[in-house]
């Protein structure tokens, strides 16, 4: 069947591609073929479908080009002025001097003036990594070799600022113009997008990042090197030595000053790391184990990523919102999966009745009425799911409250404690779930915004065992927003952004709009990969396929693309070299370049 699918819908993509525009448009007003592509283009798995590795390197190539485009733009109009020229420090652990080559001479190789390279290695290895320059390095101008960071004092002004890289990573030959054009008075750090090298000097896996996003920084490390900061006298006391050390700096960063928001990424790849280098997050996780132990507990998995279960000191009441319209197996098997599996003892179920009808569903809630953690509530009006969840958290007695569809079944029993415990930090405000549809392949994974000129689910349709691109799907992380069938917040948050647009988005982008809202009141968002559950979509509501119902979608679409341009046009949580047509973090095709 899925191979039927998938033949259908490529067919059906192709007609479009040849028929008249006029044509096209007529066929996409028609609600139950609309409906019936939509269906199958999911279903048929085309969506996840990730490029084979010859794909891949095409793209890649084409993105290559497409960037060089943009740096020699900016190397044009950079104002001579604004040019800079930052100490290059080398961060050498170990004597390694074929990796400690390919980094001097990618160094010689910049554009405008050259600048002043410095190698930080243990005291045992000083006398010969300066013989090494000295003699063999690819120019014999006598670079400067340290063995102590605080002696950067004696060799430079203190107000210098500093790129730092790992030895063996290659730097663009226009990183100083680059960095110019993306310094400014509000910035203290700046980091890249870094991609792998090989014996061949062939560039592969681009490691495109997200904007500054502490919570996958402290899980996978994602930022382990190429950043510039603006003096290097903030790195005392911070930076190690250390193949992981840029990795650390960060975490450490964030975890003394959870507010640092002066750190930017720049959306082009500046670094080539040695195709053989591996961030060891065992090493970062023993360096700042002090730091980390005071957030919670903190393991390292078998994929090497950091897992933090952050504290919960006085476990908070969780009221868990959960409207229905009869539907008593999805209700069922929602509340009893919450009862029975949810190791998390402090919560209250809020049972929201929409006008159900069902003889059997009313009497299962008069005896759901009977358990002391549920109480069941009326709501007599027409469905609107904004009005119906704003309507519950007014009677809710919970300080965090839980926004849960009556489709949604626990499947890991520590996800409502894994939630909470983000849920409470100072700095975060929304927090989402992992959800699988019922066959175990992802259905949310965290918000993006963009896809469609709208927002869609991060990895869609990967299998549940799938790590992800960067590891995103099996480590918690910053996103611009969650699904409200499974979310998390504080009452004051939900309250201070007057709770879901019951007005102008009934049913439609309500939970991404208020994700949005919340996230301006200066908090993050988080995707807790730890927390799984099932969510059967659109079993209790069905498909957008009548003419009214798509015209009230349209209507909930325009809403917010009016209301949150900046990010549809530039998801902070995402990456600008992605794709927007696939929810597979595909890197973009050449047409979407134009």
């Amino acid at each position: 069947m899925k191979f039927f699918r998938q033949a259908l819908v490529i067919s059906l993509r192709f007609l479009l591609r040849v028929f008249p525009a006029s044509l096209v448009n007529v066929l996409k007003e028609n609600p139950k073929l609309l409906a019936l592509y939509s269906r199958n283009i999911h279903k048929s798995g085309l969506l996840h479908k990730l490029p084979t590795p010859a794909e891949l390197s095409r793209l890649y190539t084409e993105n290559l080009c497409h960037q060089n485009k943009l740096i020699c733009d900016i190397e044009m109009n950079l104002e001579r002025e604004r040019f800079i020229s930052p100490i290059i420090l080398i961060l050498m652990p170990k004597l390694l001097r074929e990796q400690l080559n390919e980094s001097l001479q990618s160094i010689l190789a910049m554009k405008g003036v050259a600048s002043q390279v410095v190698v930080w290695c243990e005291n045992e290895h000083v006398v010969e990594a300066r013989r090494f320059l000295n003699n063999d390095s690819p120019d014999n101008c006598g670079y400067a070799v340290i063995s102590e960071l605080v002696e950067l004092e004696r060799l430079t002004n203190s107000q210098n600022s500093c790129f730092i890289i790992n030895c063996g990573d290659r730097v663009h030959a226009s990183l100083n113009y680059v960095l110019a054009e993306n310094i400014d008075d509000m910035t203290s750090i700046l980091y890249c997008d870094t991609d792998s090298y090989n014996h061949l000097k062939q560039h592969l896996d681009p490691k495109f990042k997200p904007n500054w996003n502490p919570d996958l920084q402290l899980t996978t490390g994602y930022v382990s090197s190429g950043i510039w900061v603006d003096s290097f006298q903030q790195l005392y006391g911070k930076l190690i030595l250390s193949g992981s050390g840029i990795a650390q700096y960060l975490m450490i960063l964030y975890l003394e000053n959870n507010r640092i928001d002066s750190i930017k990424n720049i959306p082009l790849v500046l670094v080539s790391q040695n195709q053989n280098f591996k961030l060891n997050l065992s090493e970062v996780s023993a360096y700042t184990r002090g730091l980390l132990d005071a957030c919670g507990k903190v393991t390292v998995d078998e994929r090497e990523l950091i897992r933090i279960e952050w504290n919960i000191s006085s476990p908070p009441l969780v009221s868990l919102i959960i409207p229905t319209r009869n539907g008593l197996n999805l209700v069922k098997a929602c509340i009893e999966s919450i009862l029975t599996k949810t190791t998390y003892a402090h919560y209250e179920i809020l049972l929201i009745d929409n006008n159900s009808d069902d003889p059997e569903c009313l009497s299962y809630f008069d005896l759901l009425a009977q358990n002391e953690k549920i109480r069941v509530i009326s709501y007599k009006h027409e469905f609107n799911y904004s009005a119906i969840n704003n309507f519950a958290v007014s009677h809710a007695n919970g300080d965090i409250i839980g926004l849960i569809n009556n489709d949604v079944e626990v499947i890991s029993p520590d996800w409502l404690s894994s939630m909470v415990g983000h849920a409470i930090r100072e700095d975060i405000g929304c927090v989402g779930a992992k959800l699988l549809y019922s066959n175990e392949l992802i259905q949310h994974a965290g918000v993006v915004l963009g896809y469609g000129q709208s927002a869609g689910h991060a990895h869609k349709f990967y299998p549940a065992t799938h790590s992800g691109y960067m590891n995103r799907l099996v480590s918690s992380h910053n996103v611009s927003a969650v699904t409200a069938a499974c979310l998390l917040v504080k009452k004051e948050l939900f309250e201070a952004v007057n709770g879901l647009n019951e007005k102008r988005l009934s049913i439609a982008f309500n939970d991404v709009d208020f994700c949005l809202k919340v996230q301006s009141l200066h908090v993050r968002n988080v995707y807790c990969a730890e927390a799984v559950l099932f969510h059967h979509e659109s079993v209790s509501r069905g498909l957008e396929d009548t003419a009214e119902k798509q015209q009230r979608f349209r209507s909930e679409l325009n809403y917010l693309r009016e209301q949150w341009p900046e990010f549809i046009q530039n998801d902070p949580a995402y990456n600008p070299n992605l794709t927007l047509k696939r929810e597979n973090f595909s890197i973009k095709g050449h047409s979407e370049y134009r």
